[in-house]
């Protein structure tokens, strides 16, 4: 008995000893971050930094990251900083190889996004392969404020905009007759993604078709690198593959460069592109822009709005088919912008589309719930301290749209999708940023909203939408049916 007695302790010393030794291996790791990113800083900063904890060694906290981002709960992650640490609004971390400050409060955001003597771009280097160094997301902020104020006008301007109504209308109502033509389903993302790149394609090279066409393919790879979890330049991985792309689409722009430049300005059989203008625009030092530069910024501009829009697009139609009285109420108004109408008239105007206020606040709603992307990078340029924390010099700030657009103190029952939310509701600054803030404000706002405006005011009027997985499970960090939404579309009788 007593030998069975003495067994039975050492069982358990074994034990304790194993989970003893677990638990100060596991607390030991964890702690190497901290020492090594917080503790270097000096007693005084390292004091003042936000609370959080920075994960473990190499990785940081990408394990979890991740881990929330490929279940069904994507909030999880930045609920859990939350739950720990209380609602500050700031927390560290350690994400895609940095020291991080996370920040997802209205003031906060605000303050980071505006203040651009204090924060520079601060995206992953390997984005910044990917659109190159001198595309809108690697420039300084000198540089990126007179590019934008070059080509701001192009995009926004009231004539600008009203020219590309005409363009946008051809590209959806030719897109919407193939579909419906179609003998089977179609991926209703994928489609909206090549209305997208249509779109942009065509107000950047002007009567250049044949170019969307052919490297649609080519910049889709690149979009896959861009959001791989292992940016790893080594042959049979996305990330290298996408640097592959990379080098056939910029090879493919810079040859229509070389040949727009030969061919007369003044051809009227040349429809003009914003890339006449930056074929003329000249760098800071006073001279032209580079092939590959402007190759660069029309990726920038594909990577800022093309996914943007077809993502936003694609969950614009999902939620107004959910929501058969927000359905109908949607459709009333178009219907109603059709009677208003002179007899005379053929296509949308800019004045209708912006009589469409019910369907703007179904889109903002849209934006609100699934706005991509889900974090805004920036570098901080010096010690910031801000609500009495240090964000140390060097150190990445993400600003996290998603915890900002779902907090429940700023929209009520946050999960719920209620475009009712914006019949009184005027958003404080730094509360709705799904095109960011401040001088880096996507340039491409307006022509993302009235995009999304033509397709449904045609969608509405003269098509059926019907899922055909309507439970098909959504992968992120890019909210997305992860059957790219599979549907059916019919023609109204």
């Amino acid at each position: 008995m007593t030998s069975k007695i003495v067994e039975l302790d050492s069982v358990w010393l074994i034990l304790a000893a194993v989970v003893g030794a677990y638990a100060f291996l596991f607390g030991f790791l964890k702690k190497i971050n901290e020492w090594y990113y917080v503790i270097r800083l000096g007693k005084k900063k390292h004091s003042s930094l936000p609370p959080g904890d920075m994960g473990w060694p190499f990785v940081g906290n990408m394990i979890s990251f991740l881990r929330a981002f490929r279940s069904q709960d994507p909030d999880s992650f930045i609920n859990n900083l939350v739950r720990r640490y209380g609602r500050t609004g700031i927390y560290k971390t350690s994400l895609f190889g940095n020291p991080s400050i996370i920040v997802c409060s209205p003031e906060l955001s605000r303050k980071v996004l505006m203040e651009d003597e204090l924060f520079v771009f601060g995206y992953p280097s390997s984005l910044t392969k990917l659109l190159g160094k001198k595309s809108l997301h690697g420039i300084s902020n000198s540089e990126h404020r007179r590019l934008r104020k070059l080509l701001v006008a192009p995009i926004n301007g009231h004539e600008a905009l009203s020219v590309y109504i005409g363009y946008i209308e051809d590209i959806v109502i030719s897109s919407l007759e193939e579909w419906v033509h179609n003998s089977s389903p179609i991926e209703f993302l994928t489609e909206w993604k090549k209305i997208s790149f249509n779109v942009i394609t065509k107000i950047f090279m002007g009567s250049a078709d044949s170019f969307s066409e052919s490297m649609a393919e080519h910049y889709g790879l690149i979009l896959q690198g861009a959001f791989s979890p292992l940016p790893i330049n080594v042959p049979g991985f996305t990330f290298r593959r996408a640097l592959e792309a990379r080098k056939i689409l910029v090879s493919a722009i810079e040859t229509h460069l070389d040949e727009r430049r030969c061919k007369k300005v003044d051809d009227p059989k040349i429809k003009k592109g914003m890339i006449d203008l930056l074929l003329e625009a000249k760098d800071e030092d006073g001279e032209k822009l580079e092939n590959e530069q402007i190759a660069n910024l029309l990726l920038g501009f594909l990577f800022a709005g093309h996914e943007t829009t077809a993502h936003i697009a694609s969950w614009l139609t999902i939620y107004l088919h959910d929501h058969p009285e927000i359905l109908r109420k949607a459709k009333e108004e178009q219907e109603e912008i059709v009677k208003r109408r002179p007899s005379s008239q053929k296509g949308l105007t800019l004045n209708e589309i912006r009589q469409m206020e019910y369907l703007s606040k179904v889109i903002d709603e849209t934006m609100r719930l699934c706005g991509f992307p889900l974090l805004i990078f920036r570098k901080a340029k010096d010690d910031v301290e801000v609500n009495g924390y240090i964000i140390p010099k060097g150190w990445k700030v993400l600003v996290w749209n998603r915890g900002i657009h779902k907090h429940s103190e700023i929209y009520p029952n946050p999960n719920e999708f209620l475009p009712s939310r914006w019949d009184n509701l005027k958003p404080k600054a730094g509360s709705f940023i799904p095109f960011g803030a401040g001088s880096r404000t996507c340039p491409g706002a307006d022509l993302s909203k009235i995009e999304m405006s033509i397709f449904m005011h045609y969608f509405l009027l003269n098509y059926r939408f019907e899922r055909i997985n309507p439970r098909s499970p959504v992968r992120f960090p890019s909210p997305s049916p992860k059957d790219n939404c599979v549907a059916r579309i019919t023609k109204l009788p």
